[in-house]
C-alpha cells in the first residue's frame, strides 16, 4: 500500500567489492546488526545500500560494519554533481579488467595450445615431445599458470580466501578454491608425483588458467553491461550545465553552476540549457522539456511561466529568477526518485534472497560430496576424476546470475520509464502496478484540464457572436467567479474589445447585471431569464444538448432581449480518450471519483467510456470510495493531482500523481507522471508488466541454469552416457549466464509504450474543444 510517510533518516551508501548475490545478503546482515538501523536494502546492480536510521550518527558505524564484512563503503549525498565516485570507480574497474584479461589471455594461450593441442592433434603432441619434452612442458605450464592465478587472478584470492576464512564464502571463494585445487594438484603431479596413486599424476594447469581467463572475460562483459543499465541516470546527470549566465550589476557573467543562488537573475540565449529552476521575468521563447516530461513538443514560456533546470531553450531569449538550486531542483529530485526506485527490492526478490543465503555453502558441500563419491566409486584414475568434477561443480555454480536477475531489470525498466516521463518513486510499485485490476481516476485536473473554459456560445437571431461575447465579457470582468474568468479569457483569445461596465450588481443564485456602452447586459441562470419575463424556448434544443453533455447553461439578455445561451465547463484533456481506450485494451476496469453532481459525472463517463462512476464525493470521502471499488481483493491504482487527492493516493495499492499537480499529491504517490498526461498511466502499467515479465525470465534461466548444470558438472550423465563437463566449459557457461541475464534486462531499453508521444500529439487538435457559433 502506498504511504505518504517517509522514514526520517535515510542514507545511501556506495559499496565496492560485491560480486554475487551472496555478497548482498552478507552486507545487509552486517548493516542490520548496527544499533539504530531500522531497515537496509542492498542492490548488486547499482552497488548501493539504502539504509534507514533512527539517527544519522550511525553512518560511521554502518561503514565500519560493511568494511568488517569485507567490502568498501562510503556515504552518498543528495547533490546531483556529488556522486562521480561510482562512475570513476566503474571506469577504473573496466580498465583494470581489460588489462587483467589481456595479460591472462596472453599467458593462457601457450598453455592451452601445448596441453589441449597435444590431446586433439597428434602432430602437436609429437612437436611438444621432440622440441620441448614432457617434463619441460609441465614446467612451462606451471610457470605460466602460476603467473595467471597470482597475477590477473589474484583478485579472486584476495576476496575469496578471507570470505572463506570468515565462514561466509562467496563467488570469489568458489573460483579461488576451484582454481587452486586444479593448480595445486598439478603442482604435486609435476614436482612430487610419487605422492599420487599410479596413473593419476595428470596436470590441469590449462583448466586453472582458462577458468581465470574466462571468468575475467565474463566480469568485463558484465561490468560493461551493468554500465549500460545506468545510462538513464547518466543522461539525467548530463542534462545539468556546468555554468550559468547570471546578471550581476546589470552585466551578464558566466559563473560555475555551484555559485548560482536562489533569487539570482539568469539570462538564457537561444540553444542554452536552463541552469536551475525558476520563473520567467522578461522575454519569451519555446523550451524543449522532453528530457523531463517525455513530451516532444516545445512548451511556450513567457513572463510568469516556470522553467526547469536541464531543459533546452529553442528560439527566443529571456531572463528568469532562480527559485530552486542544487538538490532542490526538479532534475535533482527526479534523479533521486530514479535512484531510489532502481535501488529498491521488489517482493519477487524475497525468493532469491532466501536461496542465495545458503547457496554458496550448499555448492561447496555438493562439490565435496562429488569429490568423495568419485573418489570411492569412480573409475581409474578415481582421484583425477574426483578432482575434475568437484572443480567443475565449484566453478559452474556461481550465483551471479541470480543476484543480477532482479536489480538489472529494475534499473533498466525504471530508467526507461524516466525517459518516458514516468517516475517510480517507490520501486515496489513497479511490481504492484502490474497486478492492478482497477484504475480509479480523479476528474478535475486529471481527466480534465482543471480550469473552466467557455465551450459553447450560441446566439439568437439578430445577435452577432463577437458582439455578445464582448458585452458579456465586459460585465463578467467585474466578477471573480471562475466562470466569469473563463468567459473573459475566451474574449481575449477572440481579440474582441471590451467596453467599460458601469453599475455592476450581482444577485446571489441568479446572476449579474451592468451597463456597457449604454446597453443593459444581464447574465445568469434560467431563473434570472424567467424573472425577466423572457422565454427560453428558442434555446430548448441547445439546452438539452448541453445537459446531455453534463454542462450547466447560462443565458445572456441584452436590452431586455434573450441574446445567447452560454456553457462554461472544465474541458476534457485532449489525450484522455486515448488513455482510457488504452487502459481498456489492457483489460483494466476504469472508474471515476468526483465531487460533481451525478448527472454531470455520468455524462462525462458516458462520453469517455468509463465503467464505474462514484459522484458527489466530498474530499474526505475519496478513501471510502476506493474501498467500495476495491472489492474481492482486486488491486487498485488511483490517479489524482490535488491536495485533496493525497489521502486517496496514499490509501490506494498504487498511487499515481499527475506531475503538474501539487507537491503534496506527488509526495503521497508511488508513481509520478511528469507531463501531466494521463496516457502515462497505460504506459506505466505496460512497462510494469514488461519489467516483471523480464525479471521472471531472468530468474527462470538463472535457477534453471544451476538446477540443470550443477548435476551435470557433478557427473550425473556419466553412468548413462559417459559425458563429463570440463571445468573449462563450466567456467564459460558460468560467465555466459551472467551476460545472458544482463543482455535480457537490456532488452527493456527498447520498450515501446502503447501510446506514443507522436500519437498523442497527432490527435490533440482533433479532440480540443471549440466554441460553437
Amino acid at each position: 500500500m502506498a504511504t505518504a510517510t517517509a522514514l526520517k533518516n535515510n542514507t545511501s551508501f556506495g559499496i565496492d567489492g560485491m560480486t554475487c548475490a551472496s555478497c548482498v545478503g552478507r552486507v545487509e546482515k552486517a548493516i542490520r546488526a548496527v544499533p539504530g538501523v531500522t531497515s537496509a536494502s542492498v542492490n548488486l546492480a547499482t552497488e548501493r545500500a539504502e539504509v534507514a536510521f533512527t539517527t544519522t550518527s550511525n553512518v560511521p558505524a554502518v561503514i565500519k560494519a560493511i568494511e568488517t564484512a569485507g567490502y568498501q563503503a562510503r556515504a552518498i549525498g543528495a547533490d546531483v554533481q556529488e556522486d562521480n565516485h561510482a562512475a570513476q570507480a566503474r571506469a577504473r574497474e573496466l580498465v583494470s579488467l581489460r588489462w587483467s584479461l589481456a595479460i591472462a589471455a596472453v599467458l593462457t594461450l601457450p598453455i592451452f595450445i601445448v596441453e589441449m593441442g597435444s590431446h586433439f592433434i597428434p602432430a602437436m603432441h609429437l612437436v611438444v615431445m621432440d622440441y620441448i619434452g614432457m617434463e619441460e612442458s609441465r614446467y612451462l605450464q606451471f610457470g605460466l599458470a602460476t603467473l595467471v592465478l597470482f597475477g590477473p587472478g589474484l583478485r579472486f584470492y584476495r576476496k575469496g580466501v578471507p570470505a572463506l576464512l570468515r565462514g561466509a564464502p562467496d563467488m570469489n571463494s568458489l573460483v579461488a578454491v576451484g582454481t587452486f585445487a586444479a593448480w595445486g594438484y598439478s603442482v604435486v603431479a609435476t614436482f612430487a608425483d610419487h605422492f599420487l596413486p599410479a596413473g593419476t599424476a595428470n596436470v590441469y594447469y590449462e583448466a586453472a588458467a582458462v577458468i581465470v581467463t574466462l571468468i575475467l572475460l565474463g566480469r568485463l562483459l558484465e561490468a560493461r553491461a551493468k554500465g549500460r543499465t545506468s545510462e538513464a541516470i547518466k543522461r539525467l546527470v548530463g542534462l545539468t550545465p556546468k555554468t550559468a549566465r547570471v546578471l550581476r550589476n546589470g552585466e551578464a557573467i558566466e559563473v560555475p553552476l555551484e555559485e548560482v543562488k536562489t533569487g539570482d537573475v539568469l539570462q538564457v540565449r537561444p540553444g542554452d540549457k536552463i541552469a536551475v529552476d525558476g520563473e520567467v521575468i522578461e522575454g519569451s521563447s519555446y523550451v524543449d522539456e522532453s528530457m523531463i516530461t517525455g513530451e516532444p513538443v516545445p512548451a511556450v514560456k513567457s513572463a510568469g511561466a516556470q522553467v526547469v533546470g536541464g531543459t533546452i531553450n529553442k528560439t527566443g531569449s529571456f531572463t528568469f529568477r532562480a527559485t530552486k538550486i542544487g538538490a532542490d531542483t526538479v532534475l535533482a529530485q527526479i534523479i533521486r526518485m530514479v535512484e531510489a526506485a532502481q535501488g529498491a527490492k521488489l517482493p519477487i526478490q524475497a525468493l532469491v534472497d532466501k536461496v542465495t543465503a545458503w547457496f554458496v555453502p550448499a555448492v561447496m558441500a555438493i562439490a565435496a560430496l562429488t569429490f568423495g563419491i568419485w573418489l570411492v566409486f569412480g573409475p581409474d584414475p578415481a582421484l583425477a576424476f574426483a578432482l575434475v568434477n568437484a572443480v567443475a561443480v565449484l566453478i559452474i555454480a556461481c550465483p551471479c546470475a541470480m543476484g543480477l536477475a532482479t536489480p538489472t531489470s529494475i534499473m533498466v525498466g525504471t530508467g526507461r520509464a524516466a525517459e518516458m516521463g514516468v517516475l517510480f518513486r517507490k520501486g515496489e510499485a513497479l511490481q504492484v502496478l502490474r497486478g492492478a485490476g482497477i484504475v480509479a481516476l480523479d476528474k478535475t485536473g486529471t481527466l480534465t484540464e482543471g480550469r473552466p473554459e467557455l465551450t459553447d456560445l450560441v446566439t439568437a437571431d439578430g445577435f452577432a457572436r463577437d458582439e455578445v461575447l464582448a458585452l458579456v465579457a465586459a460585465v463578467e470582468a467585474q466578477s471573480e467567479h471562475p466562470i466569469a474568468e473563463a468567459i473573459v479569457k475566451a474574449a481575449k483569445r477572440s481579440s474582441v474589445a471590451l467596453g467599460k461596465a458601469l453599475d455592476f450588481t450581482a444577485t446571489p443564485g441568479m446572476g449579474v447585471k451592468a451597463s456597457v456602452d449604454g446597453r443593459i447586459i444581464e447574465v445568469g441562470a434560467d431563473r434570472l431569464m424567467t424573472a425577466l419575463g423572457l422565454s427560453l424556448a428558442p434555446f430548448k434544443a441547445a439546452a438539452e444538448r448541453l445537459a446531455s453533455e453534463g454542462k450547466s447553461p447560462l443565458y445572456a439578455a441584452i436590452d431586455g432581449e434573450l441574446a445567447a445561451i452560454i456553457a462554461v465547463a472544465d474541458p476534457i484533456k485532449a489525450t484522455t480518450p486515448q488513455a482510457i481506450a488504452a487502459l481498456h485494451a489492457q483489460g483494466l476496469k476504469v472508474a471515476m471519483i468526483t465531487g460533481d453532481n451525478r448527472r454531470t459525472a455520468e455524462a462525462i463517463a458516458k462520453k469517455l467510456g468509463i465503467d464505474d462512476v462514484v459522484a458527489e464525493v466530498l474530499p474526505d470521502g475519496k478513501v471510502a470510495a476506493l474501498e467500495r471499488l476495491r472489492r474481492d481483493g482486486v488491486k487498485l491504482a488511483f490517479v489524482g493531482d490535488g491536495i485533496n487527492d493525497a489521502p486517496a493516493l496514499a490509501a490506494a495499492d498504487v498511487g499515481i500523481a499527475i506531475g503538474t499537480g501539487t507537491d503534496v499529491a506527488i509526495e503521497a504517490a508511488d508513481v509520478v507522471l511528469m507531463s501531466g498526461d494521463l496516457t502515462g498511466v497505460p504506459n506505466a502499467i505496460a512497462l510494469s508488466r514488461a519489467t516483471i515479465r523480464n525479471i521472471k525470465q531472468n530468474l527462470f534461466w538463472a535457477f534453471a541454469y544451476n538446477a540443470a548444470l550443477v548435476p551435470i558438472a557433478a557427473g550425473a550423465l556419466y553412468p548413462l552416457y559417459g559425458i563429463l563437463l570440463s571445468p573449462v566449459l563450466a567456467a564459460a557457461a558460468m560467465a555466459l549466464s551472467s551476460v545472458f541475464v544482463l543482455g535480457n534486462a537490456l532488452r527493456l531499453k527498447a520498450f515501446r509504450p502503447p501510446v506514443s508521444n507522436a500519437a498523442r500529439n497527432g490527435k490533440a487538435g482533433d479532440l480540443a474543444p471549440a466554441l460553437a457559433s
